[in-house]
């Protein structure tokens, strides 16, 4: 059966499991309908400005204090928080790996969330955590949250079901899934195994990108974007809770399940998108536009137009730009790239990087296409062409990535992705302006005569 959920970004939703479960023209009343406690999560500073106020009112079997016991604190594994500066031989440069294998052994979300980079600074609420996630086993009877950052989960293989508080939010490659801090869940297996990547935002919430003179329309539209209904579990069986809190990692038991929400009502809340929605915006004539076009969701900084994090994709699109270089131009950046590719062929590296893969091209280290994509686009007749098949992503920061001990030490990580660039010939030539044309004959000054 399908599961039902909640259109639109940022709105201010309501839903109850049971009729009667919301309260009517209050939050808290003095006894709540079916015995329920009321609760609020609140997700900003209670003076925040009201676009940015976030929270929402719960009505639950139990209220959440009563989902906590005595923690014990236990091993993070290969879980990082910035800031991480693990000492490792790995020097400043380009980075990329070949697809992480999924292991044989039994990883649930949270064994199965591996650190790549950590960048900020997450006691300063700024920043963010690149993970690989390698999922084999579902969590039974296990939930847990993080307190320390919103979670953006890119699904690339297998697909993964996430029972949260709030309710049930099911995704497939090509889909994403946001679970703010402080929400409890649990990741549930859909089939097989399953292997994403995570982007841990210490920052500010995510949010869709100012348009500009784009205006109303286009990249992520928000009603693209889908919230659970209500739904609760009432389970007596004895359960752990996990916690990610100030980069540790801690568990309790509980004797019942924490998915006790019957109702809700809010603006801080779960949520997913099919990437394969967005709409593209690009050049129709020459040149293209700088790659902050194809933004899905930005978390801002303090900094005005220089985001804590941008998610940014390369989806399917047309390419019809005239006498242009087509593929991504060679460039340096302020901004630190992590990059994934979901599915299909990455224009600008049609080999070495493949879906399940990533990239690193860190502040100021210079990038772009390899030497075949060089090739290829210069000399190629350019037609209207679509690019189909295609997803990649960008988490983008402007902080510098710093990479963990656990990623510089895999063995996919490839030693030789620099020597993508080393193909690149010298074509410069003073005597030939147009290289559309032969060069000019060499002139031979002549003698002066007494």
């Amino acid at each position: 059966m399908a599961l039902k959920y909640m259109s639109g970004f940022g709105n201010s939703f309501e839903t109850e499991a049971l009729p009667g479960a919301l309260p009517v023209g209050r939050n808290s009343p003095q006894k709540v309908n079916y015995g329920l406690y009321a609760e609020q999560l609140s997700g900003s500073p209670f003076t925040a400005p009201q676009s940015t106020n976030q929270r929402t009112w719960f009505y639950r079997i139990r209220p959440s204090v009563r989902h906590t016991a005595r923690f014990e604190k236990i091993d993070c594994g290969a879980i990082r928080t910035a800031p991480a500066r693990e000492d490792t031989d790995l020097p400043i440069g380009q980075l990329r790996w070949s697809p992480t294998p999924i292991p044989k052994r039994q990883q649930t979300f949270v064994t199965g969330l591996l650190t790549v980079t950590t960048a900020g600074d997450a006691e300063a609420q700024s920043g963010m955590a690149a993970h690989v996630l390698l999922i084999t086993k579902s969590m039974e009877r296990e939930h847990f949250f993080n307190a320390d950052g919103e979670m953006l989960i890119v699904a690339q293989q297998g697909k993964l079901r996430f029972v949260t508080e709030f309710g049930v939010i099911e995704i497939e490659p090509g889909e994403i899934c946001v679970i703010p801090r402080g929400v409890i869940f649990r990741c549930e297996l859909m089939g097989g195994p399953a292997r994403g990547y995570v982007c841990e935002n210490y920052g500010g919430a995510f949010m869709l990108p100012d348009r500009g003179p784009i205006g109303a329309n286009c990249l992520a539209n928000a009603r693209d974007f889908l919230t659970p209904v209500a739904a609760y579990e009432d389970v007596e069986k004895a359960c752990t809770l996990y916690v990610k809190w100030g980069g540790e990692m801690f568990r309790t038991k509980l004797p019942h399940s924490p998915i006790d929400v019957v109702g809700w009502h809010g603006n801080y809340y779960p949520y997913k998108y099919d990437l394969r929605r967005f709409s593209p915006v690009g050049a129709l004539l020459y040149d293209h536009p700088d790659p902050s076009i194809y933004t899905v969701l930005t978390s801002p900084s303090d900094t005005p137009g220089t985001a804590n994090i941008d998610l940014v994709i390369f989806p399917e699109r047309w390419a019809v730009a005239e006498n242009t270089f087509r593929p991504p131009w060679y460039h340096r950046n302020l901004m630190s790239e992590f990059m994934g590719l979901v599915y299909g062929v990455y224009d600008a590296k049609p080999e070495g990087f493949v879906p399940g893969g990533m990239s690193l091209h860190n502040q100021m280290m210079p990038h772009g296409p390899d030497s075949e994509a060089f090739e290829h686009a210069s000399n190629v007749e350019l037609k209207p062409l679509k690019l189909t098949n295609t997803l990649a992503f960008m988490f983008e920061t402007r902080f510098r990535q710093r990479v963990t001990r656990y990623a510089a030490e895999l063995p996919t990580r490839q030693d030789d992705y620099v020597d993508c660039w080393k193909g690149l010939k010298k074509h410069f030539n003073p005597r030939q302006r147009d290289p559309n044309k032969p060069p000019r004959a060499a002139t031979r000054s002549k003698k002066s005569r007494k």
